[in-house]
C-alpha cells in the first residue's frame, strides 16, 4: 500500500526506477500513457519492430516529442528521456535498466526476451501471457536461480485474480474457485478471423480503420484466451484446471457463492480449488443483469459457525448454508494498471503473480475437420482453438500447446473438436522455443 511513497523516494533521491518496454501495441501503450505521469518511474527505452509506429503510439498517449527524442540509451539515461529502438536485445542489455516489460504477445519472442533479461540481470514483467502459459513455470525457475523476479502483469486478469486468491489465503480463507467473466457461446469455438467482427457487431471497415487485429480479437471470442488466462492462474495459484475444460456457466455475481462451489454442496464445480470462467450471457444470447464480463472473482469457504455469523452480520452474499461467499471486481484496467507490477518488482522484489507450478495447460483443438497436410495457423486463427486442461493430462497425451500450433502441418486427419498432439504434427525439434517447451515438460513431468 505504499508503492507511490517508495517511487517518490526514488525520485527525491534522483534515482528513478528505470524501465524498458518491448512492444508498443495496445497494452504497452496503455502502460506508457501512465508511466510518463508516474513520479519515480523512468521509461528509459521502448523497443518495437516498427519504430515509427512506436513513436506514433507515444504521441497518441500524449508524450511530448522531446521526451522520446534520445538518440541512444546513454542519452536517455542521462537526460531522463526515452530512446526508441527496433533492437530489443540491445535494449535489454542497456546499462541502468531495472525492469523489462515484455508486451509483444508472441510466445517465442517472450521466451527469448525473458532469457536474455535473466542473462543481463534484469527483472521481467511478462505481459505476454501466451509465453507464460507456454513455458512460464520454467522461466520463473530460471529467474529465481538468477536471483531475479519474474512476474505476471497487474491490470491483466490473471494477476488480479492472483491478488484476490492471495487476499483470501492471507486471512485464512480456503479458496474454492477463482476466475473471470467473458462473453461466451459454444458456437464461438468455430469463430475465425473472417467471422469475428460479426460477433462483436463491428464492421470490417471500422475494424481496419481502428487497426484492430482480427486474430487477437478472435482469440478472446473462441475461448482460447480464457483458457490461456486460466492456465496462468492455475499455475500461479496452485489451483486446478477442470478435467473436461472450462464450462463457461452463465452465472451472475449475485449467484457466485451458490454456483461456483463443488457439486456435492449444490454448485457446478467438479471439486474445490478450481479455476472457471463465467459467461456474461445466457446460452440464448440474453445478457445477464449482474454479469461479470470485464471482471474477476474468487469464492471462498468460511467453514466455522463464527465466520458464517460474521458473513451474515456484514451482509455478505452466501450460499444457502451460509459458509460459501465470494468477492469480485467488476472491471480491470489492463495496461493502465501495469505500473503496480513494475513498482512491486523493482522496489520490493515481489511479483504480482508468478508461475510456481505446472498445473494448467492449453492444448490445440480442431475447429473443423482437417485433413493430413493442413497447416495450423495458431491462436485466434482458422484452424484451432485452445482448450484448458490439467497439465498432467496434457503431458500424458502429449498435447500440442496452442502457443506452438502455427506453421506446423498435420500428419493425419483430425476431426472437429479433437485434441492435437505432438505426434499429430511435423515440427522442428531444434527450434529454440520448441526445445525450451519440451525441456519444461521434462522438468515438470518429473
Amino acid at each position: 500500500m505504499n508503492l507511490s511513497r517508495l517511487l517518490a523516494a526514488r525520485a527525491d533521491a534522483g534515482n528513478p526506477l528505470r524501465v524498458g518496454v518491448i512492444g508498443a501495441g495496445k497494452f504497452g501503450s496503455m502502460f506508457l500513457s501512465q508511466a510518463y505521469r508516474t513520479r519515480g518511474l523512468h521509461v528509459m527505452a521502448v523497443a518495437d519492430l516498427d519504430v515509427a509506429r512506436a513513436k506514433e503510439s507515444l504521441a497518441h498517449v500524449h508524450w511530448p516529442a522531446e521526451q522520446y527524442a534520445a538518440r541512444s540509451f546513454e542519452e536517455a539515461y542521462a537526460s531522463g528521456s526515452c530512446h526508441v529502438t527496433s533492437d530489443s536485445l540491445a535494449m535489454i542489455a542497456a546499462p541502468g535498466l531495472d525492469v523489462i516489460v515484455e508486451a509483444t504477445g508472441n510466445p517465442a519472442a517472450g521466451i527469448r526476451h525473458a532469457l536474455e533479461a535473466f542473462q543481463q540481470g534484469r527483472h521481467i514483467v511478462m505481459v505476454n501471457v501466451e509465453a507464460d502459459v507456454l513455458a512460464g513455470p520454467l522461466l520463473a525457475k530460471k529467474a529465481r536461480d538468477a536471483g531475479l523476479v519474474y512476474s505476471l502483469a497487474y491490470g491483466d486478469q490473471p494477476a488480479l485474480i492472483s491478488e484476490q486468491v492471495d487476499w483470501a489465503r492471507a486471512i485464512g480463507l480456503e479458496v474454492v474457485a477463482a476466475g473471470k467473466g467473458t462473453r461466451y457461446q459454444p458456437r464461438f469455438h468455430q469463430s475465425t478471423p473472417a467471422t469475428v467482427w460479426d460477433h462483436y457487431g463491428i464492421s470490417a471497415a471500422d475494424a481496419q480503420s481502428g487497426r484492430l487485429n482480427p486474430q487477437m480479437f478472435n482469440s478472446f471470442l473462441d475461448g482460447t484466451k480464457s483458457g490461456i488466462e486460466m492456465a496462468a492462474v492455475a499455475n500461479a495459484c496452485g489451483l486446478n484446471a477442470p478435467r473436461d475444460g472450462l464450462m463457461f456457466p452463465a452465472v451472475g455475481f449475485n449467484q457466485f457463492a451458490q454456483k461456483l462451489i463443488p457439486r456435492e454442496d449444490g454448485g457446478l464445480l467438479e471439486g474445490r480449488g478450481m479455476v472457471e470462467v463465467v459467461a456474461s450471457e445466457d446460452r440464448d444470447g440474453k445478457p445477464l443483469v449482474d454479469d461479470l464480463r470485464w471482471g474477476v472473482y474468487v469464492t471462498f469457504d468460511g467453514d466455522t459457525d463464527y465466520v458464517k455469523e460474521c458473513f451474515s452480520q456484514y451482509g455478505v452474499l452466501t450460499d444457502v448454508s451460509g459458509r460459501y461467499a465470494s468477492l469480485w471486481r467488476p472491471y480491470h484496467l489492463i495496461g493502465l494498471e501495469l505500473g503496480i507490477s513494475v513498482a512491486s518488482v523493482g522496489l520490493r522484489g515481489e511479483p504480482t503473480g508468478c508461475s510456481e507450478e505446472f498445473r494448467g495447460d492449453v492444448v490445440a483443438t480442431a475447429k473443423f475437420d482437417m485433413q493430413a497436410g493442413k497447416e495450423l495457423d495458431g491462436e485466434g486463427g482458422y484452424t484451432v482453438w485452445g482448450k484448458l486442461m490439467p497439465a498432467m493430462d496434457s503431458l500424458k497425451m502429449g498435447g500440442l500447446p496452442i502457443g506452438l500450433a502455427h506453421g506446423m502441418t498435420l500428419k493425419r486427419d483430425i476431426a472437429e473438436g479433437e485434441l492435437i498432439s505432438w505426434d499429430d504434427v511435423n515440427f522442428n525439434a531444434d527450434d529454440p522455443t520448441i526445445a525450451f517447451r519440451r525441456e519444461m515438460e521434462r522438468v515438470f513431468a518429473a
